[in-house]
């Protein structure tokens, strides 16, 4: 007797809606008891990261700047997975939108004027949406696996970062750190609430997640990105192009991605260092999957991947937790995600045992040796 899985007939809409609260839940459960079995304080551990800063009104404004480019990030990304183009380069386009619009800021250095941080905006932007084009590219033209083109060009941004950072970018009045040069007054994000952290980033990220919901629930490029993924051979028969989909899912995720990066590097950074990758671009593939790859769902999820970033630093000074307990939490959050929606789409049937059939013995004719 054993045990498989068999294709629902229809998947539930409460399961759909219930398995992120029941990946949160699982956890917390369980990262509480890790934790407790490497010898540290595992509820309150789960306390500080996950209910603690809820808690305290000054970390509300950590919160909601640390899940703007989450949101930003992870919106552009469900896009391409609703089309099932699988964008794993977010993190890379981050750094080159960044990048991009950090070249504009030293280019305009000695400059004024209220056209220099839309300037910026545009070439984080189009940086981003370059970087994406390579694996769209690849894609479309070579047959190249996106998952794996993408991915790699993470490392080659990185690395990008590191040579301008040490290099053509080093700031010679910086002490000898590898760090651009501080941005100016027109070349940073205003603050929207005076007195707080909360820069212009956030509704920016909180208005694009309510567009491309707009977008991909009320028009025919939604429906198009939508039908490309669920059901390929009717969406040539409708006339929708699957080569124009890569295309527009990578860039879109692309532009994203690189409107995070620059307003990152032009809103809490101020400048840009080597310490520019957070791993956004990979924690926002959880933000994605978690929010359901709705925009609206994105928002939520982006605030609960947040907590993992504010939380985690909060634990480090309060109990002593390893800087890796950010990480393991969202590792453990992803897991159980992917294993809560297995069992949306699939049901656990038993096999009934084979039944055993009786099959006759045929015995072969006696022959005998006649004897003179």
């Amino acid at each position: 007797m054993g045990f498989a899985l068999e294709p629902r007939r229809q998947e539930s809409r409460l399961a759909n809606i219930a398995a992120p609260v029941i990946a949160v839940a699982a956890t917390l459960i369980v990262g509480a008891i890790l934790f407790t079995l490497l010898g540290h304080d595992g509820l309150a551990a789960v306390w500080h990261i996950f209910i603690a800063p809820l808690f305290n009104p000054y970390r509300w404004q950590d919160l909601l700047v640390k899940a703007a480019p989450l949101a930003m990030i992870a919106t552009g990304l469900a896009i391409g997975f609703k089309a099932n183009v699988w964008n794993i380069g977010g993190e890379g386009q981050y750094i080159l939108g960044g990048l991009a619009g950090t070249g504009v800021a030293l280019a305009t250095l000695d400059m004024s004027g209220a056209w220099i941080l839309p300037a910026m905006i545009l070439g984080g932007i189009f940086g981003g949406m370059a970087y994406a084009a390579i694996p769209a590219f690849l894609k479309v033209k070579l047959g190249v696996n996106e998952i794996l083109s993408s991915l790699m060009l993470n490392y080659v941004a990185i690395q990008l970062l590191y040579y301008l950072m040490r290099g053509p970018w080093k700031d010679p009045m910086g002490f000898n750190f590898p760090q651009t040069a501080m941005f100016s007054g027109d070349q940073t994000l205003p603050y929207v609430v005076p007195g707080t952290l909360i820069h212009l980033g956030v509704p920016i990220a909180a208005a694009l997640a309510l567009t491309a919901w707009g977008v991909m629930t009320r028009t025919v490029a939604g429906f198009q990105f939508r039908t490309v993924g669920a059901a390929p051979k009717a969406a040539r028969f409708g006339g929708f192009s699957a080569s124009s989909t890569v295309w527009l899912a990578l860039l879109i995720g692309g532009g994203m991605a690189g409107l995070a990066g620059i307003l990152e590097a032009a809103g809490p950074f101020g400048q840009m260092v080597p310490q520019f990758p957070t791993g956004y671009g990979y924690t926002a593939i959880i933000v994605a999957f978690l929010g359901r790859l709705n925009p609206l769902g994105i928002l939520v999820a982006s605030l609960v991947l947040a907590l993992t970033y504010v939380g985690g630093e909060s634990a480090q000074t309060v109990i002593g937790l390893p800087s890796a307990a950010t990480g393991v939490f969202q590792a453990l959050m992803l897991f159980f995600l992917l294993g809560v929606d297995i069992l949306v789409r699939y049901r656990l049937v038993r096999l009934e045992p084979a039944k055993k059939t009786e099959t006759a013995e045929v015995s072969a004719p006696k022959t005998g040796v006649a004897r003179a």
